[in-house]
C-alpha cells in the first residue's frame, strides 16, 4: 500500500469507480490500471492512500469474488 505522498506521486491515471458503490455514493471504491498493476482506492479520499497489487494477484482475486457472489 501506497501512502498518501506516494500517492501524490503516482501518474495520472484513470480512475473507475465501482457499479457496486451506489448513487449514494457510500462504499465507494476506485481502480485504475497500470502495466502490471492495479491501484485501488476509496473515491472518498482520493489524495489518500492507494492499494496496488499486481495484475495476477487482481485476476485472481476477482475470480474468487465472481465465484463467492
Amino acid at each position: 500500500m501506497t501512502n498518501e505522498q506516494e500517492a501524490a506521486r503516482l501518474p495520472e491515471l484513470s480512475w473507475h469507480k465501482s457499479t457496486y458503490s451506489g448513487p449514494e455514493g457510500g462504499n465507494c471504491v476506485e481502480v485504475a490500471h497500470t502495466v502490471g498493476a492495479v491501484h485501488v482506492r476509496d473515491s472518498k479520499v482520493q489524495r489518500g492512500a492507494v492499494l496496488s497489487v499486481p495484475s495476477a494477484g487482481w485476476a485472481d482475486f476477482v475470480a474468487f469474488a465472481e465465484q463467492s457472489a
